[in-house]
């Protein structure tokens, strides 16, 4: 089975109906959901998530998509070997080197993202939705 890590913003896209990104992103989702993938999150990718959905739809929305975020999407570990694979790596944007450091410790064959360049430096191949929909 593929395995993929899912970049946060294609999380943010589906559960915040953010345009013009949401077909494709959902299409991620449900295909994770059917099983055609199996779709990882970093760790805190979930804490991010939950984080910008209360602040711009309110806590009871955080609370109520959590738990169809947590039944389609396993979590990637996030832990100190993690966290400092990615500092020594001195990406310019930590963050995204911290999901690579996670995705490869899950031992994924894809990173999904809408902005691949933010992920150039990763030994994971970097697909967009379209991309690892077509694959799938």
């Amino acid at each position: 089975m593929t395995k993929i890590l899912v970049d946060t913003n294609i999380i943010l896209d589906v559960l915040l109906g953010r345009q013009p990104w949401l077909s494709a992103s959902l299409a991620v989702w449900v295909a994770v959901d059917r099983g055609q993938a199996r779709g990882y999150l970093a760790a805190h990718a979930v804490t991010t998530m939950f984080y910008v959905v209360r602040r711009l739809q309110g806590e009871d929305k955080a609370w109520a998509v959590l738990p169809g975020v947590l039944r389609v999407f396993r979590i990637a570990t996030v832990d100190e070997t993690i966290i400092r694979h990615a500092a020594r790596d001195r990406w310019p944007d930590f963050e995204d080197s911290v999901q690579t450091e996670a995705g490869v410790a899950a031992m994924c064959d894809f990173i999904v993202t809408r902005n691949p360049k933010d992920f150039s430096r990763s030994p994971i191949p970097v697909l967009t939705p379209e991309d690892v929909i077509d694959r799938l």
